[in-house]
């Protein structure tokens, strides 16, 4: 009984948490910042269009859902994942987690981008002055999860998140609380989840660069240096209710189907929808697409995702190898490379 009620407190907070974050939000579509938090990462899950809230365990559900962290098959699991982003942006994203018994599974992850070098340009010199800067965006997030049943889990990831471009820079908190359940009403296979992502207070940036020289107009002074006070903008909030159903075909074929809706104050709602057929759990295909509201349609430049997966046992160490390829418009298509380590 107080499961149920923590999972209908949990659904209660969401819908609230809908109510108050994401309502009306077709005026400020485009306003939010820290668009980092959104990038996704993970071969797997961008191979099923981020479908993935449900069947995403271990340390693979550290970004997608935090509750199935505590759902892997390894007691510690190490990730490596390599992104070709857009406009030669490249993602770069590591994670560490283990179990511990009695207590729950925690995991640390860290995610950078990696934009390269910038020409400074200046109102003087807006062809360059011939210095480069090379901007930081890094976030590294805490997780923990804990099964509360064999049915039900529960998690909660903080990430600090940090942003630097050339003399200004901004850090914020980010909270993601999830929640799974397997079997839902006692059909085997079938499963839902809630997540709740990037909740936090605003951002704003500050720093040396903000300085300006001017002159105020109502003292007799020389020019001096001001500081221009910056606007503070939200973090990019979303909520995500999430479902997938296993099929098994004999003992060695299995089908998975996963389901999302998102919903977001800054965007569009989503349809994500994602495939994945397995051989004796071995080798793996995937397919996914994401469907946005008409409201989005115009800004949304990715389409089809697609991936493969291979899943091979050393003696005691479990290696999984994803790729992932999603188009994109205007730009490369991205090509996703994840390496799993099970121990």
């Amino acid at each position: 009984m107080k499961k149920i009620n923590l999972i209908r407190n949990f659904l209660i907070i969401a819908l609230l948490a809908s109510s108050s974050i994401f309502a009306g939000g077709g005026s400020r579509n485009g306003t939010a910042g820290a668009a980092q938090l959104l990038i996704p990462v993970g071969a797997r899950g961008i191979a099923m269009s981020g479908s993935t809230l449900v069947y995403s365990t271990g340390v693979e559900a550290v970004y997608w859902n935090p509750a199935n962290l505590s759902r892997g098959e390894a007691n510690t699991n190490v990730l490596f994942s390599h992104m070709n982003y857009i406009a030669d942006i490249n993602v770069e994203y590591g994670a560490v987690s283990t179990n511990i018994e009695g207590f729950g599974a925690i995991a640390l992850s860290i995610k950078s981008l990696n934009i390269g070098s910038i020409p400074v340009t200046t109102v003087e010199n807006p062809d360059g002055t011939g210095a480069l800067f090379t901007p930081q965006f890094n976030t590294v997030g805490l997780t923990y999860s804990r099964l509360l049943s064999d049915r039900i889990a529960v998690g909660f990831t903080a990430n600090l998140v940090s942003e630097r471009l050339d003399f200004v820079s901004s850090t914020g908190v980010a909270f993601n609380i999830g929640i799974s359940y397997k079997n839902l009403a006692n059909v085997d296979g079938l499963s839902i989840a809630v997540v709740l992502k990037n909740l936090g207070g605003q951002m704003k940036y500050s720093g040396p660069g903000l300085g300006i020289k001017a002159n105020a107009t109502d003292l007799s002074r020389n020019p001096q240096i001001y500081q221009i006070d910056a606007a503070a903008f939200e973090l990019p909030s979303t909520l995500e209710l999430g479902f997938g159903y296993t099929y098994n075909i004999g003992a060695s074929h299995t089908l998975i189907f996963n389901g999302v809706f998102q919903n977001s104050n800054f965007y569009g709602d989503e349809y994500k929808f994602g495939l994945e057929y397995g051989f004796d759990k071995m080798f793996y295909l995937r397919g996914g697409y994401d469907f946005v509201s008409d409201i989005a349609k115009d800004a949304n430049i990715y389409g089809l995702t697609a991936g493969i997966g291979i899943n091979y046992n050393l003696g005691g160490l479990d290696l999984k190898f994803d790729y992932a390829y999603r188009d994109v418009k205007y730009f490369d298509s991205n090509h996703i490379f994840t390496i799993i380590l099970g121990f």
